[in-house]
């Protein structure tokens, strides 16, 4: 698969990996839009919906299973990413857990992410002539795409959870109390029971 990720021989699991994506993907993205707002999860919904239409074409065309897979591995950063939010949301944050937490979370992020969407964009742009004109196009602005919010990610992180020495100032016209505020990715996030509302 490393050798020919467009024609290369695949073992059945590999294509049973994409396909099981895809529909990760597609059950995510119903349950997004079944329990939270568009404003919520726009982002998400965009991700999802480029991995969606890359991953099909390898699974209803047999080709480029090897690429998906390369692809895939950009995932293994959720599990940093799943696990940082469970803590912000149990309100672990600041701790030893978190820290070490946010650190793996940067270094999977530059290493499963970074990396792989690095290596896809250059063998993109050296076998472009392999590849059908609309499949380079999907493909770049996918691509494209995971980049640029793998890229705002890291930077919200590592600004939220490495750089900021000090906690926002309170919100004009809100009298912050104890336990009030806790922090979900990067946004502050007031507690107004029984409700949470993000706020800039």
């Amino acid at each position: 698969m490393a050798a020919d990720p467009i024609h290369g021989h695949h073992p059945p699991w590999a294509m049973m990996l994409v396909a099981l994506s895809v529909g990760y993907f597609l059950a995510d993205g119903v349950d997004m839009l079944w329990n939270q707002t568009l404003n919520q999860t726009w982002e998400l919904l965009c991700h999802h919906l480029v991995v969606v239409s890359c991953l099909s074409t390898a699974v209803l065309s047999g080709h480029y299973v090897g690429f998906s897979m390369v692809s895939l591995l950009l995932e293994l950063n959720s599990a940093c990413l799943h696990l940082r939010k469970l803590l912000l949301l149990s309100h672990q944050a600041p701790s030893l857990t978190f820290s070490v937490t946010s650190w793996a979370t940067l270094m999977t992020l530059a290493l499963f992410r970074m990396v792989p969407l690095g290596w896809m964009i250059l063998w993109l742009f050296r076998q472009h002539h392999q590849v059908p004109l609309a499949l380079v196009i999907l493909g770049a602005t996918g691509l494209a795409t995971v980049g640029v919010m793998s890229i705002v990610l890291g930077v919200r992180i590592l600004v939220s959870d490495v750089l900021r020495s000090r906690p926002h100032r309170p919100i004009a016209g809100h009298r912050e109390t104890r336990g009030s505020r806790t922090y979900c990715d990067d946004r502050p996030v007031i507690r107004d029971n029984p409700t949470f509302n993000l706020k800039d």
